[in-house]
């Protein structure tokens, strides 16, 4: 990390479909070794799987599923006087969208479906129900927040 200046925050293009930024990085989290044509197939093809299944359209459907997976607190380790703590503070909003993507594709991976457009629209449909492995790491956050609320004077 620089000590001169804050790194400046990158612009990201919309998506082509949807014209959507908030898909758009989800497709860059997707995404592996450069390949944005493989990771946009996966994407829409998730979308669509979900509107033919739900009949919702697909961009709220991806909201109402970030919305139950992105955390609003998470615990952070603070040393004071020989002991670390985890102290709970609240997520800046940005980190809270990336936590929320990184979590999603995570979960999505680790499903039994056949393809990864698959995995993926069945990971959005659980998050949408707020049920799957997603949303459980977020509410496990949460819950280990809470049992530490005793240290959020360490706060800084």
């Amino acid at each position: 990390m620089s000590r001169r200046h804050r790194a400046e925050k990158r612009v990201v293009i919309p998506d082509a479909k949807y014209g959507n930024v908030d898909i758009a990085q989800f497709m860059n989290t997707i995404m592996q070794q450069g390949k944005k044509s493989v990771a946009e197939r996966i994407v829409y093809g998730a979308l669509d799987m979900i509107k033919e299944k739900t009949g919702k359209d697909p961009v709220e459907a991806f909201y109402a599923a970030m919305d139950n997976v992105m955390p609003m607190v998470e615990v952070r380790s603070r040393r004071v006087g020989g002991a670390t703590y985890q102290v709970p503070m609240e997520v800046r909003p940005e980190r809270r969208r990336a936590l929320g993507r990184r979590w999603m594709v995570e979960a999505a991976k680790k499903r039994g479906e056949r393809t990864a457009s698959a995995k993926i629209a069945g990971e959005m449909m659980d998050a949408m129900n707020n049920r799957g492995s997603a949303v459980k790491k977020r509410e496990d956050t949460h819950r280990m927040a809470e049992a530490n609320r005793a240290f959020s004077h360490y706060r800084w």
